[in-house]
């Protein structure tokens, strides 16, 4: 993943940039939904996506549609990484040997 995308955003960035980055960060989450180890997707990626859609919110250039559609789906992306960050870990292998 390029830095510039994984990086919060800032007041500073375009819409159009912003709307691009979370796009692209969307589909790798999508693709990455399940790893080898049948794990959730990562909740790191997911709160990326969250505060790129939230910043999308905030922006007064933006069309009131398309502002109240990233607030929304801000505030979906939010539930799911704190469902993601309240579940227990499962152990891993053989850690009850230990």
């Amino acid at each position: 993943m390029h830095s510039e995308l994984s990086t919060p955003p800032s007041k500073a960035s375009t819409p159009e940039i912003l709307v691009s980055a979370v796009l692209h960060l969307m589909s790798h989450y999508t693709v990455n939904s399940v790893n080898a180890e049948g794990e959730a997707a990562c909740v790191k990626l997911a709160s990326v996506i969250e505060k790129h859609l939230q910043a999308l919110s905030e922006l007064p250039e933006l069309a009131p549609v398309l502002r109240a559609t990233c607030q929304q789906l801000s505030e979906q992306w939010a539930i799911l990484v704190d469902r993601n960050l309240c579940q227990p870990r499962k152990p891993k292998r053989f850690s009850w040997l230990m």
